[in-house]
């Protein structure tokens, strides 16, 4: 099943998120979990939060991934939605 993390940075926060950066990257190589991701941008092109779909089986180990992310636990993020998401195209 996947879950798709929509996660919106605090503003001012792209130096929190810059220097956490390496650490939620490994994060997502040594989990293993995370079909897709990237960065979203504002208007200027600048990271501004994240899109992550997660390939877990329940909603508990999605938030489990989500609290562990080293964004998360930095305080990059305003707002955090996480919900199943249904792939139909790729």
């Amino acid at each position: 099943m996947f879950f798709a993390l929509i996660a919106h940075d605090k503003p001012g926060a792209l130096e929190v998120r810059k220097a956490n950066r390496d650490a939620h990257l490994a994060y997502i190589a040594d989990t293993g979990v995370v079909a897709q991701a990237g960065p979203l941008l504002d208007a200027d092109g600048a990271m501004c939060g994240s899109l992550v779909i997660l390939s877990v089986e329940t909603a508990e180990q999605a938030q489990t991934w989500a609290d562990g992310d080293p964004y998360a636990k930095a305080g990059l993020f305003d707002t955090v939605t996480l919900m199943p998401w249904n792939r139909v195209i790729g």
